[in-house]
């Protein structure tokens, strides 16, 4: 009975989370740094992918990632409104947005812990910018496929790789091609294009979402052939 009470569960969420990017769809504009923006501002979340099983699942891969590397410190692009960031264990974490409302709700989330920062993520602003900012290990969780641009994904992913110092974390669906239908998804087969556009990174695991039902996206953990 606690089985199906939870699948239920799991189910109304996903539909939640559905019904929601279709409002969002027709009523913000289809650039994704303002819908994301906008989407804050009117008192949405980060989805349903930073919630529930889906969330717990990420974070016991992360944390394991964390104890197995020795991870001491860690840079998120794109952290959201910092739901899962609570299940992590970093020593040392920067979280990076572009979305202004949502590193507020970050800062005031957890004001209290010295261990994290969080600053606004402003691609156009030259690449020495992001220096300050490099960590052992540099995450992108269930962002990549809401790069709807091709010149924000391409700046997206460059900058992300040059904020880690020794590995790259993506949890994101790696295919071409969206559904048509909610215009702030656009799958990517980014595994290409790191092949093809950046040098000195290998591919060392992914791991499988067990979670398909609720979020089409898998674990790639990159690191520096240097490290």
């Amino acid at each position: 009975m606690v089985q199906i009470n939870t699948q239920t569960t799991s189910v109304l969420r996903s539909l939640l989370s559905r019904a929601a990017d279709l409002y969002y769809k027709f009523r913000f504009s289809k650039k994704s740094s303002a819908y994301w923006e906008s989407r804050y501002v009117s008192g949405g979340n980060s989805g349903l992918g930073s919630y529930g099983e889906v969330a717990e699942f990420k974070a016991g891969v992360i944390n394991r990632l964390i104890r197995d590397y020795e991870i001491k410190s860690a840079t998120e692009l794109g952290c959201g409104d910092g739901n899962q960031l609570g299940m992590f264990k970093f020593p040392l974490y920067v979280g990076m947005d572009v979305s202004r409302k949502a590193i507020s709700m970050c800062q005031q989330k957890y004001f209290q812990d010295g261990a994290k920062t969080f600053v606004q993520y402003k691609p156009e602003e030259p690449k020495g910018a992001l220096e300050p900012y490099r960590s052992e290990m540099a995450l992108s969780l269930d962002v990549i496929y809401h790069l709807v641009e091709d010149s924000v994904f391409d700046r997206y992913m460059r900058d992300l790789f040059s904020l880690a110092q020794r590995f790259v974390v993506i949890y994101s669906s790696n295919a071409d091609g969206d559904d048509g239908l909610i215009p702030q998804y656009k799958n990517r087969r980014f595994t290409v294009w790191i092949e093809e556009n950046l040098r000195g990174w290998e591919l060392v695991e992914r791991v499988s979402n067990p979670h398909t039902r609720v979020s089409g996206a898998d674990f790639f953990i990159y690191r520096a052939m240097s490290s």
